[in-house]
Protein backbone atom coordinates (compact mmCIF):
# COMPACT_ATOMS: atom_id res chain seq x y z
CA UNK A 1 0.00 0.00 0.00
CA UNK A 2 1.49 3.08 -0.94
CA UNK A 3 2.40 6.12 1.96
CA UNK A 4 -0.55 8.94 1.37
CA UNK A 5 2.41 10.86 3.01
CA UNK A 6 5.02 9.74 0.68
CA UNK A 7 5.35 13.38 -1.28
CA UNK A 8 9.00 11.87 -3.14
CA UNK A 9 6.78 9.00 -4.46
CA UNK A 10 4.05 11.41 -5.11
CA UNK A 11 6.18 13.84 -7.41
CA UNK A 12 7.78 10.87 -9.32
CA UNK A 13 4.59 9.74 -10.34
CA UNK A 14 3.10 13.13 -11.53
CA UNK A 15 6.90 13.13 -13.59
CA UNK A 16 6.56 9.68 -15.10
CA UNK A 17 3.14 10.62 -16.83
CA UNK A 18 4.35 13.96 -18.43
CA UNK A 19 7.42 12.48 -19.44
CA UNK A 20 5.02 9.69 -21.08
CA UNK A 21 3.12 11.90 -22.43
CA UNK A 22 6.21 13.83 -24.13
CA UNK A 23 7.56 10.38 -25.27
CA UNK A 24 10.39 10.88 -23.21
CA UNK A 25 12.25 7.96 -21.08
CA UNK A 26 13.18 8.16 -17.41
CA UNK A 27 15.65 10.99 -17.24
CA UNK A 28 19.43 10.03 -16.31
CA UNK A 29 19.67 14.04 -15.34
CA UNK A 30 23.79 15.42 -15.91
CA UNK A 31 24.63 12.20 -17.46
CA UNK A 32 21.73 12.70 -20.79
CA UNK A 33 23.77 13.55 -23.93
CA UNK A 34 21.13 16.22 -24.62
CA UNK A 35 21.89 18.19 -21.30
CA UNK A 36 25.35 18.07 -22.64
CA UNK A 37 24.30 19.05 -25.97
CA UNK A 38 22.62 21.94 -24.65
CA UNK A 39 25.20 23.26 -22.81
CA UNK A 40 27.90 23.66 -25.65
CA UNK A 41 25.13 25.33 -27.89
CA UNK A 42 24.63 28.21 -24.76
CA UNK A 43 27.62 29.78 -24.04
CA UNK A 44 27.82 31.56 -21.08
CA UNK A 45 26.34 34.92 -20.55
CA UNK A 46 28.17 38.07 -19.38
CA UNK A 47 30.62 37.59 -16.43
CA UNK A 48 32.74 39.69 -14.51
CA UNK A 49 37.03 40.11 -15.55
CA UNK A 50 38.93 37.66 -13.93
CA UNK A 51 39.58 37.85 -10.31
CA UNK A 52 43.40 38.69 -9.04
CA UNK A 53 43.34 36.41 -6.27
CA UNK A 54 39.98 34.22 -6.64
CA UNK A 55 40.35 33.79 -2.28
CA UNK A 56 40.48 37.15 -1.43
CA UNK A 57 37.67 38.33 -3.58
CA UNK A 58 35.44 35.66 -1.97
CA UNK A 59 36.61 36.91 1.68
CA UNK A 60 35.86 40.49 1.00
CA UNK A 61 32.75 39.80 -0.28
CA UNK A 62 31.65 36.97 1.83
CA UNK A 63 32.42 39.34 4.98
CA UNK A 64 30.52 42.20 2.79
CA UNK A 65 27.51 39.56 3.23
CA UNK A 66 27.96 39.83 7.18
CA UNK A 67 29.48 36.49 7.51
CA UNK A 68 32.87 36.48 9.35
CA UNK A 69 35.94 34.44 7.73
CA UNK A 70 39.17 33.57 8.67
CA UNK A 71 41.70 31.71 7.28
CA UNK A 72 44.20 28.64 8.36
CA UNK A 73 47.22 27.20 6.90
CA UNK A 74 45.56 23.01 7.79
CA UNK A 75 42.64 21.42 8.64
CA UNK A 76 44.64 20.31 12.14
CA UNK A 77 43.79 24.05 12.74
CA UNK A 78 39.97 23.81 12.14
CA UNK A 79 38.89 22.70 15.54
CA UNK A 80 40.96 25.05 17.84
CA UNK A 81 40.21 27.97 14.79
CA UNK A 82 36.25 26.89 15.55
CA UNK A 83 36.80 26.99 19.55
CA UNK A 84 38.40 30.38 19.74
CA UNK A 85 35.61 31.67 17.73
CA UNK A 86 32.76 30.32 20.39
CA UNK A 87 34.59 31.41 23.05
CA UNK A 88 34.65 35.34 21.61
CA UNK A 89 31.13 34.63 20.70
CA UNK A 90 30.15 33.58 24.49
CA UNK A 91 28.81 30.35 22.86
CA UNK A 92 28.55 26.61 24.41
CA UNK A 93 31.72 24.32 23.18
CA UNK A 94 29.19 21.90 21.64
CA UNK A 95 27.64 21.24 17.92
CA UNK A 96 26.09 19.30 15.71
CA UNK A 97 28.83 18.17 12.76
CA UNK A 98 28.50 16.88 9.77
CA UNK A 99 29.88 13.14 9.50
CA UNK A 100 32.56 14.07 7.28
CA UNK A 101 34.46 15.96 9.92
CA UNK A 102 34.35 12.96 12.52
CA UNK A 103 38.13 12.59 11.92
CA UNK A 104 38.84 16.16 13.28
CA UNK A 105 40.46 16.12 17.47
CA UNK A 106 37.47 17.88 18.52
CA UNK A 107 38.36 17.03 21.93
CA UNK A 108 41.89 18.18 21.83
CA UNK A 109 40.29 22.13 20.87
CA UNK A 110 37.88 21.58 23.68
CA UNK A 111 34.79 20.83 22.05
CA UNK A 112 32.05 18.12 21.83
CA UNK A 113 31.07 17.50 18.35
CA UNK A 114 28.46 15.46 17.96
CA UNK A 115 28.39 13.81 14.20
CA UNK A 116 24.77 13.35 13.53
CA UNK A 117 22.11 16.37 12.06
CA UNK A 118 21.13 19.37 14.60
CA UNK A 119 18.50 19.18 17.10
CA UNK A 120 16.00 21.08 18.26
CA UNK A 121 18.27 22.73 21.45
CA UNK A 122 21.75 22.96 19.44
CA UNK A 123 22.73 26.31 19.36
CA UNK A 124 25.88 25.94 16.74
CA UNK A 125 26.27 23.39 13.42
CA UNK A 126 29.00 22.59 12.26
CA UNK A 127 29.62 21.48 8.81
CA UNK A 128 31.91 21.77 5.03
CA UNK A 129 31.26 22.97 2.03
CA UNK A 130 31.00 21.97 -1.46
CA UNK A 131 32.46 24.90 -2.87
CA UNK A 132 32.40 28.91 -2.18
CA UNK A 133 31.91 31.25 -5.11
CA UNK A 134 33.88 34.92 -5.33
CA UNK A 135 31.64 36.85 -7.35
CA UNK A 136 29.30 36.89 -4.65
CA UNK A 137 30.60 35.55 -1.49
CA UNK A 138 28.36 32.85 -1.19
CA UNK A 139 28.70 29.21 0.13
CA UNK A 140 27.64 26.13 -1.71
CA UNK A 141 26.26 23.07 0.16
CA UNK A 142 25.24 19.81 -1.34
CA UNK A 143 23.01 17.93 0.92
CA UNK A 144 23.71 13.57 1.61
CA UNK A 145 23.27 11.19 4.49
CA UNK A 146 26.38 12.25 5.59
CA UNK A 147 25.80 16.27 5.07
CA UNK A 148 22.32 16.97 5.93
CA UNK A 149 20.88 20.47 5.08
CA UNK A 150 19.79 20.86 8.35
CA UNK A 151 23.49 21.61 9.77
CA UNK A 152 23.32 25.03 8.03
CA UNK A 153 19.67 25.73 8.02
CA UNK A 154 18.62 24.86 12.12
CA UNK A 155 21.36 26.16 14.63
CA UNK A 156 21.36 29.87 15.31
CA UNK A 157 25.26 29.86 14.46
CA UNK A 158 26.63 27.91 11.65
CA UNK A 159 30.35 27.65 11.46
CA UNK A 160 31.61 26.35 7.39
CA UNK A 161 34.85 24.92 6.60
CA UNK A 162 35.60 25.49 3.25
CA UNK A 163 38.86 24.52 1.74
CA UNK A 164 40.73 27.36 -0.13
CA UNK A 165 41.39 25.09 -3.61
CA UNK A 166 37.60 24.87 -3.65
CA UNK A 167 36.87 28.75 -4.20
CA UNK A 168 35.40 29.44 -7.67
CA UNK A 169 35.21 32.92 -9.77
CA UNK A 170 31.45 32.76 -10.81
CA UNK A 171 28.40 30.87 -10.30
CA UNK A 172 28.79 29.10 -13.69
CA UNK A 173 31.86 27.48 -12.45
CA UNK A 174 29.90 26.11 -9.51
CA UNK A 175 27.68 24.22 -11.39
CA UNK A 176 30.76 23.09 -13.56
CA UNK A 177 32.00 21.60 -10.66
CA UNK A 178 29.34 19.69 -9.64
CA UNK A 179 28.34 18.24 -13.09
CA UNK A 180 32.09 17.43 -13.23
CA UNK A 181 32.08 15.62 -9.38
CA UNK A 182 28.66 14.52 -8.83
CA UNK A 183 27.29 14.17 -12.55
CA UNK A 184 23.73 14.11 -10.56
CA UNK A 185 21.77 16.82 -8.72
CA UNK A 186 21.23 16.14 -4.92
CA UNK A 187 18.04 16.11 -2.97
CA UNK A 188 18.92 19.99 -2.21
CA UNK A 189 21.89 22.21 -3.31
CA UNK A 190 21.69 25.00 -1.05
CA UNK A 191 23.45 28.55 -1.60
CA UNK A 192 24.24 30.30 1.29
CA UNK A 193 25.21 33.99 1.16
CA UNK A 194 26.07 35.05 4.93
CA UNK A 195 23.31 35.12 7.82
CA UNK A 196 19.57 34.48 7.17
CA UNK A 197 17.81 38.09 6.78
CA UNK A 198 14.64 39.27 5.49
CA UNK A 199 13.61 43.23 4.61
CA UNK A 200 9.84 42.74 5.25
CA UNK A 201 9.30 44.83 8.06
CA UNK A 202 9.49 48.42 7.37
CA UNK A 203 12.49 47.93 5.07
CA UNK A 204 14.68 47.27 7.96
CA UNK A 205 17.23 44.38 7.72
CA UNK A 206 16.77 41.53 10.17
CA UNK A 207 19.60 38.78 10.61
CA UNK A 208 18.26 35.04 11.75
CA UNK A 209 14.45 35.39 10.01
CA UNK A 210 14.99 32.30 8.62
CA UNK A 211 17.80 30.25 9.78
CA UNK A 212 21.09 31.02 11.62
CA UNK A 213 22.09 34.77 12.35
CA UNK A 214 26.03 33.70 12.58
CA UNK A 215 27.82 32.47 9.83
CA UNK A 216 31.24 31.97 9.93
CA UNK A 217 33.70 30.74 7.73
CA UNK A 218 36.96 28.84 8.01
CA UNK A 219 38.87 29.02 5.29
CA UNK A 220 41.79 26.00 4.50
CA UNK A 221 44.83 26.02 2.82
Amino acid sequence: MNDPFDTSAARSRILTRIRTAQGRGEPTLFDDSRNDDYLKRHPRGPQPAPYADVVTTFVERAERMASSVVRVGSTLEVPLACARYLDQQQLPMRAACWNTLSSFDWKKAGIDAEFRPPHEDDLVGISGSFCGIAETGTLLFLSGPNTPATTHLWPETHIAILERSRVVSVMEDAFDLMRHERRELPRAANFVSGPSRTGDIEQTIVLGAHGPYRVHIIVVG
